[in-house]
């Protein structure tokens, strides 16, 4: 057997245990190897890469000079990264995601696989690039491939180090480390790149890039690899459910394979039979030691927990401050087809200035202690004009707005300011649409003009519209309340992204007494505009919840 029918039979069939995701990947690729269809499976072409990095490249760290042996994990996946072939031997996957916790061996591997791409697969002038948020980041692998090249004679006499690039005189090609600047990113021909953290890049400007400056090339190849990290709602989150979708067969990408090693759940993190979930080197490139001590000190030490998790174990966390952690928010939960709600307690928080807008409507079933969440934003269209005007890819707040509007999860208003009678329109449609009647609206007074308000006294009563005054008083309870509420999975809002990212950014301030408020975190751009809507709206419903009930 191949060493790709070994590991991922292994993985399948239970013999090495493997999260769930990682047994989904073995059984796309085992299926693919036995039945093949536009690209089968050649060992000889696997191996002849393998071969080249075993021979040629040697340990940049530790055992100085001495030669790379891959382990079986690793030979596995590069076998079937190259190994996917068509008839004329241009490889399937232009596109890999490797996600697995810290001293796995990814820096090294990666770079191994830079050399090979450089002197080794028959490409003009390639140019390969190490990309990363900071330079320093990206010359991790840019320097181990320095090493490599410096212990290695053969590599010597074909690479040569330059000012700000190692360059091949035979084929015209070079291995450059870039930090993500946009300026320096355009025009690009890439035909190899590894983006290193891609958890701890806050907006996608370096990904969008890369990949569209691969399009010249018979057959690139983009590395994408990262452990978790704590920026929630960037372009991480954003490819880690791309990989979801393509693993449960939700989309088709026959050009993109994801390795994600993770624990299946929380729980784990201290079981060690079940690190090797997330540590595909555990015993051989990374101490089994040097865990036990992370996960000891994660237990003597409560806030150093959050790191473990994410950087050992792949498990999501948001910042250390937040008001709910990442397992505390997230529910992928779909609201019920329509029809199923006659009342909602809504409540919504207003801007004056370009910030957005949002409104939130809390929904319930008789017999049904859940609530859920129907939402939608507001954003002026100047901010999406000025990007295009000037031709930025990137987005204000380092989110998808465009993306978001487009999927008719946020809309548009004319001009610099959003028009607050949209909100009202909102509160309307929910109404005349859908049959759904706000029996009470929470809303924050200090931003809303008599003119509206009266406007929507006139739509749904006099004594429909409650002034939630924001701070400690109000909203530490609720705030408390609606915490638990999350913890048990009773708040359902339809998986939507927006409201997502609003809870992940929400911080607390908490007083001596113990009281708290939801606060923004330092970063301008990190709003909480949705979790400021959605307290208004439970604060009522703390206060209505009898009456509220009777009605549904």
């Amino acid at each position: 057997m191949t060493e790709f029918e070994q590991y991922f039979s292994a993985l399948y069939d239970g013999t090495i245990l493997a999260c769930d995701k990682m047994k989904r990947v073995s059984e796309m690729l085992l299926n693919q190897f036995a039945s093949p269809g536009e690209f089968h499976f050649d060992y000889e072409v696997a191996k002849w890469h393998i071969a080249f990095i075993e021979r040629f490249c040697k340990q940049p760290t530790g055992k100085l000079g001495q030669p790379l042996q891959l382990e079986l994990f690793q030979k596995a996946r590069l076998q079937a990264i190259f190994g996917f072939v068509d008839d004329n031997n241009l490889r399937q996957y232009n596109e890999v995601m490797i996600v697995e916790g810290r001293k796995n061996g990814k820096t090294t591997e990666c770079a191994a696989v830079e050399t090979d791409l450089l002197l080794n697969d028959g490409e003009g002038a390639p140019e390969i690039y190490n990309v990363a948020t900071m330079l320093d980041q990206a010359k991790l692998g840019f320097n181990a491939c320095y090493k490599m090249v410096r212990q290695s004679p053969t590599l010597r006499k074909h690479i040569r180090k330059r000012a700000a690039d190692l360059y091949a005189p035979s084929n015209l090609g070079f291995i450059k480390a870039l930090a993500s600047n946009t300026n320096s990113l355009d025009g690009l021909n890439v035909h190899g790149a590894i983006i290193d953290e891609l958890a701890a890049i806050k907006n996608r400007d370096i990904y969008d890039l890369i990949k569209q400056a691969m399009g010249a090339r018979e057959q690139p190849l983009l590395f994408c690899i990262t452990t978790n990290g704590f920026v929630r709602s960037g372009i991480f989150d954003a490819q880690y459910e791309y990989a979801k979708k393509v693993l449960d067969g939700k989309i088709k990408a026959p050009r993109f394979l994801p390795f994600i090693y993770e624990l299946d759940d929380a729980s784990e993190w201290d079981k060690p039979e079940m690190w090797i979930k997330a540590n595909p080197g555990l015993g051989t490139i990374k101490k089994k030691e040097y865990l036990e001590e992370m996960v000891q000190k994660a237990k003597n030490d409560p806030s150093f927990k959050p790191t473990v998790l994410v950087k050992d174990f792949n498990i999501p966390q948001t910042a250390q401050s937040a008001w709910l952690t990442f397992e505390d928010l997230n529910n992928e939960e779909l609201l019920p087809e329509g029809g199923a709600f006659r009342y909602c307690i809504g409540g919504f928080d207003a801007a004056d200035s370009i910030d957005l807008n949002a409104a939130k409507a809390i929904c319930k079933r008789r017999g049904d202690d859940k609530l859920y969440i129907k939402q939608m934003y507001w954003i002026p269209q100047a901010v999406l004009d000025q990007q295009e005007e000037r031709g930025d890819r990137r987005e204000r707040d380092g989110v998808p707005y465009s993306l978001w509007v487009s999927q008719g999860l946020m809309r548009t208003c004319e001009g610099r300011r959003v028009n607050k009678r949209v909100i009202l329109d909102w509160f309307c449609e929910l109404r005349d649409r859908e049959d759904i009647y706000p029996l009470y609206i929470g809303y924050d007074p200090w931003h809303i003009s008599d003119e509206l308000l009266a406007a929507f006294e006139q739509e749904f009563g006099r004594n429909v519209m409650v002034k939630i005054r924001q701070g400690v008083l109000t909203l530490s309870q609720p705030m408390k309340d609606l915490k638990a509420e999350f913890q048990e999975k009773k708040i359902v809002y339809n998986n939507n992204p927006i409201d997502k990212w609003c809870l992940i950014n929400t911080e607390e301030k908490k007083d001596v007494n113990g009281n708290v408020q939801p606060v923004k975190s330092d970063e301008r751009t990190r709003r909480i505009d949705g979790t400021a809507a959605l307290l208004d709206a439970y604060v009522v419903y703390c206060n209505k919840r009898d009456e509220f009930e009777s009605l549904i």
